[in-house]
């Protein structure tokens, strides 16, 4: 054949390849049928959309759901139908991808998708509740990913079945108890997520070909089993926000190719583990290990993120931190570090090590930290000047400094800081002028407090804090947009002017603790809708209340303490629903008792003390006013009549703790990037003291210093969490009741000045936490008590009462002396050497939670008293032991009869 003729044959070749159709394989029948079976059979009861809105799938978890098959059509290849891809041979189904479409509820068992050839199913946020019945039939699987659902129950050990599995993803769904182990044999298994379920139980341990397993935010307990250093191809092991315990598998740095460890908020301990080189992040925050950094971790030449924040690590820092050149992120906050501020690479942008023990002068050479941009050394033990060069760290835009022992003057560099946005230097030694320098364009959050700062200068900032200062002269106004604002404890002078209203941001004012003068503008009390706090305390400002202060609807603190404010309470505040602090102590009101402000579902805290209050606690029956109050104090005015029982049985929330919970918790606002901690003044065991923070669980009543009469209501003994009761200086009449001895969590009891009568209560020697008890000046009779608690107090408890005697009253109880009323609690039987050995665990019992009870204490109350608390705890401790001892000398003379 000559070329010619090959020429034409090529020729007539392509001629009919473009004028014969092409057709691609169609869809089998039995799959395009399947297809529309599903589609019919599955519910759609939360359709919002034809059409797929890409913006609406970024933010909530079942976002604008759409409608499935649309252009499913059993006239249309199924092949070009949406959401369905074939093989291009074949024409086989192989992928189905239904993501944030409309398939809601449980995809029940007469719902079959019989697609023996898929491969890929896609189904995340679908507002699944059950895992679809047809899995076990889709033997050719590859990828599912039933993600971001509401599937709940157990994972079925059948979903092993799937065996040519290569990614697996179940996360953030309702899965509960315990995972199958058959994960193990899924052989080609590259993915595996199961994070954010309720999964309980050991950990699964994947096939060995995992490369990335998820495993996060649910309840896995036990140890890590070393078996997971089989994953020789893991890139990625996540397990953060487990139970885990114990220590880590040494192994792990024998995993060569881990480029991520996440560890962190389970319960790991024993040495901190150190991973392969190979690792550019390694988390473990929130954890107990222990010990020192190894210097081995130096090894770890790629890590670019070193999280150890809260836990229990010591000692110095190894100084090879800044070898690790390529480190972006350095988190040692919250342990037991000490020694010199380590300085880790000048490539890391983020640096937080507060909360430890370091010590000594911050060191020149963090300055050529030159990429910096956030750093935290607060609650440190830092002392001397910041160094002169820190303004070569242009970077910078947060800086904490916060309670370190930090002086001098700022350095002038700072002033070369244009990216700086939150400045923090709280608490230190520092004295200079207000830094109406620092220009930083970006700054809006600036806290100087507790410094020796002075002389202020007008500037424009969302959070400033000067407090406990020495600013003085007129008050420095907030700008327009300041929302937080606090100048208290300095020596500010003058009127408040109404020019202070401009700033109709503030969400928190505190010009507590000045010289100011003159009455409130008006303005004050309605010039912001978003005001949550508002703190006039401790100034000499009088006049009225203005009535336009329930204008103000998100207001929660309200302390116009220790002023000379005058005339009767507003009846506007009623309508001040979120209000939970109110504290007019320490002025010239003249009013009855505001039963009214009962219906503030939200109060917590009223503070009434020292005022010309006068009348009856009049509450009506029926009324349930009141149920979260905590702390009422009502002491040193002119109220009379009988103590009111049904206002006490409303006290709801002095008869249970807050949500369940044992963490210390704080009665708290939280602003932009500040909070703020409520502050009151309180009577203590017989002294004023003043709570810097109020916990939430702190339950007081104090109503000593009036004119009531009567008998002490039995209902007291209902508020089984109260701390504190003053009934002191009335003209109480009758018994102690017996129900005081429920109050098992009592740490004070003052009933000092009235004339109560009969003997004291057994019942009371059951209190173990009571450190403080004031029963004189009364007229008491008997023998006092001589077991248990009651046996720790001195005779100024007791002194006053001529009819009482026995320890520790000088006065010997004569033959006739009337035993003490019976103890509310079982009585001990006293027989033998059993009976002593009973007594001796109990008295350990009650030296203990004297000594618990107090030193809870340390927590709430301002520095100057732990010195006092601290001689109180000893002198009890000392009588506790001495007790114990007596008891002890009696046994052995019975022995020895």
């Amino acid at each position: 054949m000559g070329w010619h003729q090959f020429f034409g044959l090529l020729c007539f070749l392509f001629f009919l390849h473009s004028h014969l159709p092409f057709t691609s394989p169609l869809c089998p029948p039995d799959q395009r049928d399947a297809l529309l079976n599903f589609k019919n059979s599955s519910l759609h009861d939360k359709i919002v959309s034809d059409h797929f809105d890409p913006p609406c799938t970024l933010y909530s978890r079942v976002p604008c759901l759409v409608k499935m098959g649309v252009s499913w059509n059993k006239s249309v290849d199924c092949c070009s139908w949406d959401e369905v891809t074939c093989d291009n041979v074949t024409g086989n189904v192989i992928g189905l991808y239904l993501a944030y479409h409309s398939i809601h509820g449980t995809l029940y068992s007469n719902n079959s998708l019989h697609l023996p050839k898929l491969q890929v199913l896609e189904m995340s946020r679908c507002s699944l509740t059950k895992l679809p019945y047809f899995l076990n039939s889709l033997e050719s699987l590859t990828y599912l990913d039933l993600s971001y659902n509401e599937i709940s129950g157990e994972i079925p050990s059948s979903i092993c079945q799937l065996s040519s599995l290569l990614e697996l993803k179940l996360s953030h769904n309702n899965l509960s108890g315990t995972v199958p182990p058959c994960f193990g044999n899924i052989t080609n298994l590259d993915y595996l997520s199961l994070s954010s379920n309720k999964l309980q139980g050991p950990l699964p341990i994947p096939s060995p070909s995992t490369r990335y397993f998820y495993a996060i935010i649910n309840g896995f307990t036990g140890e890590i089993p070393s078996s997971i250093c089989q994953l020789s191809s893991l890139l990625e092991l996540k397990l953060s926000h487990n139970n885990l315990s114990g220590t880590v598998p040494p192994c792990f740095g024998n995993i060569t190719n881990l480029d991520y460890l996440g560890l962190s908020s389970n319960k790991l301990q024993g040495p901190l583990p150190i991973p392969s080189p190979s690792t550019h992040y390694f988390h473990a925050i929130s954890n107990g290990f222990t010990g020192e950094i190894p210097s081995s971790i130096c090894q770890l030449s790629s890590l670019l993120e070193l999280k150890l924040s809260h836990n229990n690590l010591s000692g110095t820092v190894p100084p090879c931190f800044g070898n690790i050149t390529n480190l972006d992120y350095l988190g040692l906050s919250s342990n037991k570090l000490q020694g010199a501020l380590p300085i880790p690479s000048p490539f890391t942008h983020f640096f937080y090590a507060r909360n430890n023990g370091f010590t000594g002068e911050i060191p020149s050479s963090i300055c050529q930290l030159s990429s910096l941009l956030s750093l935290d050394l607060s609650n440190n033990s830092l002392l001397g000047n910041i160094p002169p060069c820190f303004g070569n760290i242009t970077n910078l835009v947060d800086l904490h400094l916060s309670n370190n022992k930090l002086q001098g003057p700022l350095p002038r560099s700072l002033v070369r800081w244009q990216n700086l946005s939150l400045l923090v230097l709280s608490h230190n030694e520092f004295n200079d002028i207000f830094p109406h320098w620092l220009k930083a364009p970006q700054l809006r959050h600036l806290d100087l407090q507790s410094n020796k700062f002075h002389v202020f200068s007008n500037t424009s900032l969302q959070v400033i804090d000067l407090s406990n200062n020495k600013f003085g002269g007129p008050i420095p106004l907030p700008s327009p947009i300041t929302m937080y604002y606090s100048i208290a404890n300095n020596v500010i002078t003058g009127r408040i002017p109404s020019l202070i209203c401009n700033a109709t941001n503030l969400e928190m004012i505190d010009l507590s603790n000045n010289s100011l003068i003159g009455s409130l503008p008006w303005c004050l009390t309605n010039f912001s809708t978003v005001l949550s706090v508002l703190n006039l305390g401790m100034n000499h400002l009088e006049g009225t209340i203005p009535q336009t202060i329930s204008l103000m609807p998100r207001l929660t603190t309200l302390d116009l303490s220790r002023n000379q404010f005058e005339g009767t309470l507003p009846w506007s505040l009623v309508n001040c629903t979120n209000l939970e602090i109110l504290d007019l102590s320490i002025n010239q009101m003249k009013d009855t008792f505001p039963a009214w402000l009962g219906k503030l579902p939200e109060l917590k805290v009223l503070i009434l003390r020292s005022n010309n209050l006068k009348g009856p606690l009049n509450i009506p029956k029926g009324d349930l006013i009141f149920t979260k109050l905590r702390i009422l104090d009502l002491s040193n005015n002119n109220f009379c009549g009988l103590l009111p029982a049904n206002l006490i049985m409303n006290l709801e929330g002095m008869k249970n703790t807050e949500d369940g919970r044992y963490e210390p918790l704080y009665m708290t606002q939280h602003f932009y990037s500040s909070s703020y901690e409520n502050t009151v003044t309180v009577m203590m065991k017989g002294k004023e003291t003043k709570l810097v923070k109020i916990l939430t669980i702190f339950t007081t009543i104090d109503l000593s210093h009036n004119f009531f009469q009567g008998d002490i209501p039995e209902v007291f003994g209902h508020l089984r969490y109260l701390i504190g009761l003053n009934l002191s200086h009335n003209h109480l009449t009758s018994s102690i009741p017996l129900t005081l001895g429920n109050l098992t969590n009592l740490g004070w009891l003052d009933l000092s000045s009235n004339m109560l009568s009969g003997g004291i209560p057994r019942a009371l020697g059951d209190l173990t936490y009571l450190g403080y008890l004031n029963l004189s000046k009364n007229q008491l009779t008997g023998q006092i008590p001589q077991d248990k608690q009651l046996s720790t107090f001195s005779n100024d408890s007791f002194s006053g009462n001529p009819g009482l005697c026995g320890t520790p009253l000088s006065k010997a109880c004569l033959g006739n002396a009337q035993p003490p009323p019976p103890s509310s609690s079982s009585t001990l039987d006293r027989k033998g050497h059993e009976s002593w050995f009973k007594q001796k665990v109990v008295w350990i019992g009650y030296a203990s939670g004297i000594v618990i009870g107090i030193s809870i204490a340390y927590i709430v109350i301002e520095s100057g008293w732990p010195k006092w608390l601290a001689r109180r705890v000893r002198m009890l401790e000392r009588s506790a032991v001495q007790w114990m001892e007596k008891p002890k000398r009696r046994a052995i003379k019975f022995h020895g009869q």
